[in-house]
């Protein structure tokens, strides 16, 4: 097969339904019905990429193929908890059956697949980490009996691996512990700075490496990836791509770095982030307020989030309690207490995600959250905190686009309406 299938690029106006359902449509024509394909897996990521368009096209294609092949929905939710029937609906719509969506348990719902030596993490990582990591994917994706497996998501930078979704989004939305543990860590140890909106990284290279090595030979796992651009009237879908190769994700990273890369004139000394709360609901993933400013923040400056359903730290309850006994303290203490604490170092995903939520002392971090953490909860593990309330009205969220503003104190900031849709910097 030549990877990619399709490539196509609305431009600034982006595609129209009739341009992406006919995307579709070729799609299942090629890969499905044309190839006499009973049994369907779709991979489509859950409610916390609720704008990448992959539940409209999950519902596209249920819509078109359901009566004709038989469809199971697995959403590739990493350590997030099972979607509700409440955030099923909002994502996929009303007409696909509950009992077509199956939840990933990332310790439990696994097929071994094969280990890496210690080796090839002491060459990833440049000597920074030096231990095997075992694949494994949930065991549906390799032994359910499936055709095909259909993986959907959007390409945006992203503060593990570079760039989102093809390979990371079997190898860690539907992976097991080690690869969770380990690709988090390697990201955290190689910068995350250096990893931010970069496509050839050393955690691109492992899920790439485990997902063509150990998942390819044994599952037909094919690709379906959006582009979208964040507008002044929301987002757009501006892109899709397919293909069963690397080339299709790396078309569409290439324009996501056109689209979703965004300079600012000058360094944010105060920096406002909406938290939507049908995404949002703890601090592994609200987080991405830190991850996707931190390189326009300026020194001493405040990044203000607002956090109105943020109610956890961790979605995983162990991870959550590392996160309330160590806190965002910085790489050395983060380090540190790797060496003495054995949990922790079982744990290398939540050592990561204490790395990229802190800022390392260079800017401040002030979480406004309702009554879901409380402002003792809050700088426990090294924030500031205010009332949502309180800065929602001072600011005047809801009149707000993106960009600069004036302030309550008649001082600027900068305004973000969704995090996950760019990476910002100066």
């Amino acid at each position: 097969m030549n990877d990619p299938l399709i490539t196509l690029d609305g431009g600034p106006a982006g595609l129209t339904t009739k341009n992406w359902q006919e995307c579709l449509e070729q799609i299942a024509q090629t890969w499905i019905l044309d190839a006499g394909v009973e049994r369907l897996l779709l991979v489509p990521p859950d409610h916390t990429r609720l704008y990448s368009f992959a539940g409209t096209l999950t519902a596209e294609l249920w819509r078109m193929l359901h009566d004709r092949v038989a469809i199971d929905i697995l959403p590739a939710l990493g350590t997030h908890l099972p979607m509700t029937e409440r955030q099923l609906r909002m994502m996929f719509g009303e007409e696909i059956p509950l009992d077509r969506f199956h939840a990933h348990n990332w310790r439990t719902d696994l097929k071994p697949l094969g280990v890496f030596p210690a080796e090839f993490l002491d060459e990833l990582s440049g000597g920074r980490m030096r231990s095997p990591v075992e694949v494994a994917v949930n065991r549906r994706i390799i032994s359910g009996g499936y055709d095909l497996v259909l993986s959907l998501g959007q390409v945006v930078p992203h503060e593990v691996i570079g760039f989102a979704n093809h390979s990371k989004n079997i190898c860690i939305g539907c992976g097991g512990g080690q690869m969770l543990h380990q690709s988090h860590f390697l990201g955290a140890v190689c910068g995350i700075e250096q990893v931010l909106g970069v496509i050839d990284t050393p955690v691109r290279r492992l899920m790439d490496e485990g997902f063509y090595r150990f998942v390819r030979p044994r599952a037909d796992v094919r690709f379906l990836l959006t582009v979208v651009e964040d507008k002044p009237g929301g987002p757009a879908l501006r892109a899709l791509t397919a293909g069963d190769g690397s080339e299709c994700f790396r078309w569409a990273a290439r324009l996501s770095g056109e689209l979703n890369l965004k300079h600012v004139d000058r360094p944010l000394n105060r920096c406002v982030v909406y938290l939507d709360p049908r995404e949002f609901s703890s601090t592994w993933l609200g987080n991405k307020a830190i991850y996707r400013t931190r390189k326009a923040m300026a020194d001493n400056g405040e990044l203000i989030v607002l956090a109105p359903a943020v109610h956890a730290f961790g979605e995983d309850p162990q991870i959550d309690r590392l996160i309330r006994q160590y806190g965002y303290c910085g790489t050395p203490a983060t380090l540190a207490a790797l060496e003495a604490d054995e949990d922790l170092a079982g744990n290398l995903s939540a050592a990561a995600h204490l790395i990229h939520g802190s800022t390392e002392g260079r800017f401040r971090v002030t979480y406004a959250t309702g009554a879901g953490l409380t402002a003792e909860e809050i700088r426990s593990v090294g924030y500031e905190h205010r009332s949502y309330d309180e800065v929602a009205q001072a600011f005047s969220i809801d009149q707000l686009n993106d960009g600069w503003h004036e302030g309550p104190d008649g001082e600027p900031f900068y305004f973000i309406r969704n995090p996950a849709l760019g990476l910002w910097s100066s």
